[in-house]
């Protein structure tokens, strides 16, 4: 204790765990990790290149729900100069970590408004027991895009409100919900030819639904259907009315979904000039 460390120490830890298997019988599970040790003070590169940003992330989000049950008043935590705004840096490492933690912020894991105290219990429930990829899509739901374009394959695309175009299908999975928004051109005579390329989504979605535990809840809605909010509520809201851009001006150069809400952006979320609450602040 208390000594320095010389160059390439490294440690242990051994995780054990003991469980009942689905045939009867016990078993004993042992991992062993190791790493560099780094010291306290030292900002070195090792430390920062080492780090993990969705397995932070999920670690974090059962940190929060479990800091939500307890403790009504978040920690806040950033690396940045007191008092001095534009000293706020993020690594590369930590590039995606604020939207993660932006989305979770978000989520029904600590918004409990509008949920019921068991079904609040049964979302953080399901985000502890799930592994690193499930977790993820919990905290932050995928979103793929299906065009009319000729040999385009569907794509991931952002949680963004800019996301939402006429001539695109949106697939949303949120692990707990399936949802289909339907292009508004499916309908249109000189779109016929168009309509196969529609049931790319609904296959993609049956797929996804097979094997699924909890059973998923299957949505198909119309662009600005009543449903459609299901998909609404998951999006960073990057056109909105305050946006520069007006409301005529977005939609015909299909520059997305305006949506009018008071709820704060990702940007204002991560910008440690505003005062929405925010743990980068």
């Amino acid at each position: 204790m208390g000594q320095a460390l010389s160059p390439g120490s490294r440690g242990l830890i051994q995780f054990i765990t003991h469980y009942q298997h689905s045939s009867g019988q016990m078993h004993l599970h042992v991992t062993t990790i190791a790493w560099n040790f780094a010291e306290v003070n030292s900002h070195s590169i090792a430390s920062k290149s080492s780090f993990d940003q969705e397995a932070a992330a999920v670690l974090m989000a059962r940190i929060a729900v479990f800091k939500a049950e307890i403790d009504d008043s978040p920690d806040k935590f950033a690396d940045y100069r007191k008092e001095d705004t534009v000293s706020f840096r993020l690594t590369n490492n930590f590039s995606i970590y604020p939207q993660f933690m932006f989305h979770l912020w978000r989520s029904q894991f600590l918004q409990v408004f509008n949920n019921s105290p068991d079904k609040t219990a049964f979302y953080r429930h399901i985000l502890n027991k799930e592994d690193i990829n499930n977790s993820l899509i919990l905290i932050q739901p995928t979103l793929m895009s299906y065009t009319f374009q000729v040999n385009v394959e569907p794509q991931p695309v952002l949680l963004e409100s800019v996301s939402i175009k006429s001539d695109a299908t949106l697939l949303l999975n949120t692990f707990f919900h399936i949802l289909i928004s339907m292009a508004v051109y499916q309908d249109q005579d000189r779109y016929e030819n168009f309509k196969d390329l529609l049931e790319n989504p609904v296959t993609d979605a049956q797929d996804l639904l097979v094997d699924h535990f909890p059973i998923l809840c299957y949505i198909v809605c119309d662009q600005g259907g009543s449903q459609a909010q299901f998909l609404l509520l998951k999006l960073n809201l990057s056109m909105t009315c305050m946006s520069t851009l007006m409301y005529d001006t977005a939609q015909a150069t299909g520059a997305g979904q305006v949506i009018f809400t008071d709820h704060v952006s990702l940007q204002t979320f991560i910008d440690p000039g505003c005062s929405s609450p925010s743990p980068f602040r």
